[in-house]
């Protein structure tokens, strides 16, 4: 068996990292965790809980209630006083979902775990289609779904799924499972001290509970399955595991998003989170206009407040307006009209404020972020900046954020390579976490998430362990290392690797 001759190194580190308010959240004094509210799945790779995804496309049946487009609206007849919510049709569009879950082993990834199950919520939303959460139906191998009041469950496909907003959308491909029913209708964003109501299939029974609450807060919020800060609901209803993947009600009976996570700490409780029906329109929009999901674009640059004078004087900014640009992605659009020192004062002719705030409805503020998750994969932005004391328009495309550490594994299974006895993969988020941060070789490669891809398709590829054999007694211990050269050849990801190999030997 032929022997790799490989330089191992650890990787550089940053000193900020890419995403401050995640990693500000997860070190928390308080021990805070934002956990997905599905049942019955434990996950060792992920400290938030939370359930699982994958899935093919199906044709849809044809119903007189399932052509007219993704979100069904009712007459306005239709829609009855809250308190006769569950005496009103619509809530029987609120199914539960079984899932059977096999995820990878990251640490052998040429095997997989053991298989597992759990339950959550969904609804229907016309067209043939149902809308849960991403996290529900995660590296799943068979997905069901039953009706309220029915006995019978019935086989679901996964068309689409969206990590980074928690959002999956499913088909039934069975005609006697819509019979009688009807879709949701999407209602507003709510205001502050709305009444809501959160309606699913949580642990502790099997038929349908109804929780009631306020909306407490509604800003730009980290979702824990995925990897982006997107617009999302604070309530003070009660959600737990199973609820997720169920809609979140107005006293209109109107859908105004889906539960999908709470807030865990020492010092809260009551704190759940739904997903707005912005957010959800995005997925669906992006679905139906791209025939797959691409994604949240995002400006591809990390910034800083500029709540400072003196930070303002130096760089020749007059009003208490703007962010500063302290880095730019080399492989985003934004590279190329976006230097290190600029200073954005607005996007889309919208002022942004020196807290990276922007006006949100008539009298609030909201992060910056906020306005890029409007967009979609493919749109211009139109930024005004600061250089140098001078202020100029430019223009870039925005697209959705390429980890060079990815969070989630694309296709459900991580790749790998095996050259005398060394099992070379990709580092990925998921293996960090299922490996154990705490051990020295982890602890030095985990800082690589902050790192930033220097090229498209660049992958970090490590040494996970050596497989005993006589080829290479004496690096049996070695694990967790970064590959760096291979013959003194850079490595650029775990392809390039598997052909600087075949080419040689």
């Amino acid at each position: 068996m032929a022997c790799v001759a490989a330089l191992l190194a650890s990787p550089a580190l940053l000193p900020f990292p890419s995403t401050a308010s995640y990693t500000a959240s997860a070190s928390c004094s308080c021990r805070l965790r934002l956990r997905p509210a599905v049942e019955g799945v434990s996950k060792k790779r992920r400290s938030m809980g939370g359930g699982s995804g994958g899935g093919a496309g199906g044709s849809q049946p044809s119903s007189s209630r399932r052509d007219r487009g993704l979100a069904v609206d009712f007459k306005e007849s239709q829609v009855a006083d809250f308190d006769d919510l569950e005496e009103d049709k619509f809530l029987n569009a609120v199914v539960k979902v079984y899932c059977t879950h096999i995820a990878p082993d990251y640490g052998l990834p040429w095997q997989k775990q053991r298989q597992h199950s759990s339950s959550g919520s969904a609804f229907m939303i016309g067209d043939g289609k149902l809308l849960t959460n991403a996290h529900c139906v995660e590296h799943d191998t068979q997905v069901k779904v039953k009706r309220r009041g029915d006995d019978k469950k019935y086989i679901a496909k996964v068309l689409a799924r969206g990590t980074e907003c928690d959002l999956a959308l499913l088909s039934v491909e069975n005609e006697e499972f819509w019979r009688g029913t009807e879709a949701l209708h999407f209602g507003r964003l709510p205001c502050l001290q709305d009444s809501v109501t959160v309606v699913g299939y949580p642990l502790g029974g099997d038929t349908i509970s109804v929780t009631k609450g306020v909306v407490s807060r509604i800003e730009v919020t980290p979702y824990a399955h995925g990897t982006s800060d997107l617009l999302g609901i604070q309530i003070d209803a009660a959600i737990n595991p199973g609820n997720s993947g169920g809609p979140a009600f107005n006293e209109q009976g109107e859908c105004i998003g889906m539960a999908f996570q709470v807030y865990r700490s020492d010092e809260a409780e009551n704190i759940g989170y739904v997903i707005p029906t912005t957010v959800v329109s995005h997925f669906l929009n992006d679905y139906q206009k791209n025939g797959k999901y691409t994604g949240f674009p995002c400006l591809g640059v990390l910034l800083q407040k500029l709540e400072n004078p003196a930070l303002r004087e130096s760089l020749k900014v007059p009003s208490s307006e703007g962010v500063l640009v302290r880095r730019v992605e080399p492989t985003a659009p934004a590279s190329s009209v976006l230097r290190k020192g600029d200073v954005i004062i607005s996007f889309d002719g919208i002022a942004v404020g020196c807290e990276a705030t922007v006006p949100f409805r008539s009298t609030e503020r909201i992060a910056f972020r906020y306005l890029t998750s409007q967009k979609y994969a493919g749109d211009i932005a139109q930024l005004g900046i600061i250089r140098d004391g001078n202020s100029m328009k430019v223009q870039t495309i925005l697209q959705p954020r390429k980890h060079l550490v990815p969070f989630h594994v694309e296709g459900g299974q991580p790749s790998y390579l095996i050259v005398a006895g060394l099992v070379f993969t990709p580092l990925t988020e998921p293996f960090i976490e299922e490996e154990c941060e705490d051990t020295l070789g982890l602890k030095l490669l985990a800082k690589a998430r902050y790192s930033l891809a220097t090229f498209e398709g660049e992958q970090i590829v490590i040494v996970s362990q050596v497989l005993a054999h006589e080829v290479n007694i004496g690096y049996e211990h070695m694990g967790n290392q970064q590959v760096m050269k291979l013959n003194g050849t850079t490595i650029k990801n775990i392809h390039h690797l598997a052909h600087l190999v075949d080419s040689k030997y």
